[in-house]
């Protein structure tokens, strides 16, 4: 079997969902390949820019193409981000080489990709990119590429993870590409976009004939499976990052992934996703996951750790302290009482973590209690203040349009990041997307949103007449342009964002 991450999404690690499918495939003797179609395409783009179109068509584009390979080399060394204004142009100069590297309607970058005419909301795009897999940009990359790799294998199956609407007219067109010349292969498509497809409550599958599996929700019992095994036990394997080309990566060093669990913890938030979708919580045993961590770190050598899970819990924040990984690591966790004690805070950052992430929302307290957050403004405060004592930074993610939110409620937000703009690292500003299903969606009016049958999100009448254009018309007069604000906007890494904001804490401290 083949496993296949499509381009487009950020290029800074390698993909931890398939490497978990290979540690599950491989931990039952499956023989298995991992295909980083993602930044392989990329490095095939990025050294070929100025062979693939015409000329550059603006000074801009022409120094991007000349300097493509060498912006990808000083991305991946550490004294580029030892200065931001170098690290920007790099990565803002080698997106704009891979965007104008396409010449078929397509724009593709760092971490989006977006076609002219096709939109990966609508099956019947996602069904003409299958088509014509010709047409898309990476096509003389992945027809090679894929080519070589079946030719290789007696191949029965080939499995396509796509998590993100960037990556999903690509994964189309590969496997469009497959199914047109190697018919007798079965093909599945799973991921987090696969999974918020299938729980959409109008949901049916349009994609019969061309797809033989669609996977929702972890992939390996399915996989295995189909593979011919049955897991009467619920076993829980290593991932398998062997395989992928580990020094490629746009990182300085290399970046390991690791899911501690799936789902939240919480999962008490209004309009969150995960309730939405009613995905349980699944955590992996602690010991399980630091023995992991162990064996993943002494065989890969990583520079950073990265802990993807939507909240690390309070056990294996305990566990880390205790027990720390030996190398820096940074993910989510929730603000709670916890990270007020500056004793423990203290005992996480010897134990490596450099930079935490936190769901904050909104700096209003009667928002947060209608969204049931769960959060106080006062341990929010205390938190930031605390961690920022103990020397980890912090990422912190507000949300602007919410169903209780004001202009004044907003501008409350606002007068909190002043008040703590000593303690907050680093900023993600949202604007709120109504699910289509979940807890409360009935108590107001959608409306038409984004068209296509495969939208996860719903327009609606904001009850406070708080509506989009005039939240974007706030956070563009009012939030962005205080200077406090923008001063912690400006040290935010474009386009890979939290994924690089830890190199940038790692130099700070």
């Amino acid at each position: 079997m083949i496993l296949v991450y499509p381009p487009v999404a950020k290029p800074s690690e390698p993909p931890a969902g398939i490497a978990q499918l290979a540690g599950a495939l491989k931990g039952h003797g499956i023989d298995c390949t991992i295909l980083d179609a993602n930044i392989e395409s990329l490095l095939y783009m990025t050294g070929n820019a100025q062979r693939l179109t015409s000329s550059p068509s603006d000074r801009w584009t022409d120094r991007a193409f000349r300097n493509a390979s060498k912006n990808y080399r000083s991305l991946k060394g550490w004294s580029t981000y030892q200065n931001i204004d170098r690290y920007k142009r790099a990565v803002i100069d080698l997106n704009r080489a891979l965007e104008k590297s396409a010449t078929r309607g397509t724009t593709p970058g760092l971490a989006n990709y977006r076609h002219h005419e096709l939109s990966p909301l609508r099956s019947a795009d996602l069904i003409r990119a299958s088509e014509k897999p010709e047409m898309n940009p990476f096509y003389s990359f992945f027809s090679e590429r894929l080519l070589s790799l079946i030719q290789e294998r007696s191949l029965s199956h080939i499995g396509f993870s796509m998590n993100y609407l960037s990556q999903a007219l690509c994964t189309f067109a590969m496997i469009g590409f497959v199914r047109q010349n190697f018919p007798e292969i079965k093909i599945i498509l799973g991921g987090g976009l696969v999974t918020s497809w299938t729980k959409r409550p109008t949901w049916g599958n349009p994609f019969t004939g061309l797809i033989d599996l669609l996977v929702s929700g972890p992939g390996e019992e399915p996989l295995l499976s189909v593979m011919g095994i049955n897991m009467p036990e619920k076993k829980i394997f290593m991932p398998a990052y062997d395989s992928l080309p580990l020094n490629d990566y746009i990182s300085p060093g290399f970046i390991l992934p690791y899911s501690a669990s799936s789902g939240c913890y919480w999962n008490r938030c209004s309009f969150c996703p995960e309730r939405a979708e009613d995905n349980p919580y699944a955590p992996k045993p602690v010991d399980k996951v630091i023995d992991d961590l162990g064996s993943l770190i002494s065989t890969t050598r990583p520079e950073l750790l990265h802990l993807l899970d939507n909240a690390v819990s309070t056990a294996l924040l305990k566990r880390l302290a205790d027990s720390p990984p030996g190398v820096p690591w940074y993910g989510f966790a929730r603000i709670n009482s916890l990270l007020t004690d500056i004793d423990f805070c203290m005992a996480l950052k010897e134990s490596g973590c450099v930079m935490l992430k936190l769901g904050l929302e909104s700096g209003d307290q009667g928002v947060l209690d209608s969204m049931e957050k769960g959060i106080s403004l006062e341990r929010a405060s205390l938190v930031l203040k605390t961690l920022k004592r103990a020397g980890i930074a912090t990422y912190i993610y507000l949300l602007f349009g919410t169903p209780p939110e004001t202009l004044q409620n907003a501008r409350n937000t606002l007068e909190f990041v002043v008040r703590h703009q000593n303690e907050i690292g680093f900023l993600n500003l949202a604007l709120f997307n109504m699910p289509l299903s979940g807890p409360g969606i009935n108590d107001y009016e959608t409306i038409s949103f984004y068209e296509g049958d495969l939208s996860l999100y719903s327009g609606f009448t904001h009850p406070g007449g708080w509506h989009r254009g005039e939240v974007r018309k706030f956070l563009q007069d009012e939030f962005r342009k205080q200077s406090a604000v923008s001063e912690i906007l400006r040290r935010n890494p474009p386009i890979f964002t939290s994924n690089h904001a830890p190199f940038f804490a790692m130099n700070d401290g």
